[in-house]
């Protein structure tokens, strides 16, 4: 769990909120270069996850990997095509089945 001021972010509600911000680590890709990258994301589009990792931004599609984000002492592990909306879409959709 990742506690801010106002907010809690855990494994069931990881899909609305933020990832900007959060570590990650892709678990999972298509791309063999992409497998194993660790950092921050820095970015997030519909279809891509911009990651800092080291003093490079990279870019990992969605659909093509499986992440892993650090919430505190807690790992929440998400498929990327479970995520492939534009982020402010995907946050609407999560908390509208509420």
């Amino acid at each position: 769990m990742f506690k801010g001021k106002n907010y809690e972010i855990t494994q069931k509600n990881i899909f609305g909120h933020e990832l900007v911000g959060l570590e990650v680590e892709v678990i999972e890709s298509t791309d063999k270069n992409k497998k194993g990258m660790k950092g921050i994301v820095v970015d997030e589009t519909k279809n891509v996850l911009t990651i800092e990792a080291g003093k490079q931004e990279k870019k990992v599609p969605k659909k093509e990997a499986v992440f892993e984000f650090a919430l505190g002492s807690e790992k929440a592990r998400v498929d990327g095509e479970k995520i492939c909306f534009r982020p402010e879409d995907r946050i609407k959709i999560f908390w509208r089945s509420f």
